[in-house]
């Protein structure tokens, strides 16, 4: 597993010892070794940098094939490439489901995330 996501390297390394980035990448690789339908993933790009967000986003995509994953995420660029259907949530109200295409248009969406022009 640790092959499987770009770890094989750093086998003898103890996990204090990765970046941020690669810890989530082992945490990728210790919840596949359990070969799960179903990933729940609660803001995985959270806290990473730019090039993390892109190496975990491709492992996520990798490892999605033939699985269910649910994840919370709110950086919309990864949500846009990574997510097939999107559930907009605010205040624990839908406010909209759908590909990502239409659910970005939606004017509650865009009210709801990105606020509304000042006059």
């Amino acid at each position: 597993m640790l092959d499987a996501v770009g770890l094989g390297d750093l086998a003898a390394a103890r996990a204090v010892e990765l970046s941020y980035g690669r810890k989530r990448a082992l945490e990728i690789a210790t919840t596949l070794a359990l070969e799960p339908e179903t990933m729940l993933l609660d803001e995985p790009m959270s806290g990473l940098g730019h090039e993390d967000v892109g190496r975990i986003a491709a492992l996520i995509k990798k490892f999605a094939a033939g699985r269910t994953i649910i994840m919370v995420e709110h950086n919309l660029g990864v949500v846009a490439d990574l997510c097939d259907r999107i559930t907009v949530l605010a205040r624990g109200e839908i406010l909209a489901e759908g590909d990502y295409a239409t659910v970005s248009q939606k004017p509650e969406v865009i009210q709801a995330y990105m606020g509304t022009p000042h006059a």
